[in-house]
């Protein structure tokens, strides 16, 4: 792996961001082979799944914001989730219009099976680091995400309707 020069950047292999990004297909790649290989589902599916197993009973454009994944996106991992049999729609009793999303028992099923695997996965990534580093990286990854939810804030308010 090159020298990475975060502070001062020269080319795309020295920006946090990259250097991010290729970590996580690097690693995405062995979850990848595990939810896909082994459960059937795609990460895409995976990350919808893990995140309505903790927020069961949103709306699907909850979920695609927790995600990270347009709606679009969101819509066609449940579509398919729900044709596996993995998630459940029930219309919200105020609003017909809006279902409620839920996991049926076979998702939380593969849910309660995957989870370990990926836990591992995390492990396995973490194990190069002690204790404290982990620590450190911990607070690291928070204050970044601090710092990149303030340099959004201008862009929300300038998009918000009047």
């Amino acid at each position: 792996m090159p020298d990475r020069h975060l502070l001062t950047p020269r080319t795309l292999d020295d920006m946090l961001l990259y250097a991010m990004w290729h970590l996580q297909t690097s690693a995405g790649q062995v979850v990848t082979r595990v939810v896909e290989g082994e459960f059937g589902v795609t990460r895409r599916q995976w990350r919808v799944l893990a995140l309505l197993a903790t927020h069961e009973g949103v709306l699907s454009s909850q979920l695609a914001e927790r995600s990270g994944l347009d709606r679009a996106q969101t819509s066609r991992a449940l579509t398919l989730l729900a044709d596996k049999g993995l998630v459940e729609r029930t219309p919200r009793p105020s609003d017909r219009r809006e279902v409620l999303l839920h996991l049926s028992e076979a998702g939380r099923a593969l849910y309660a099976a995957l989870l370990p695997r990926i836990i591992e996965i995390n492990r396995q990534l973490l194990s190069t680091l002690r204790a404290d580093e982990v620590l450190a990286l911990e607070g690291f990854l928070q204050r970044l995400q601090r710092q990149a939810e303030a340099m959004n804030a201008p862009m929300r308010r300038t998009q918000q309707p009047p």
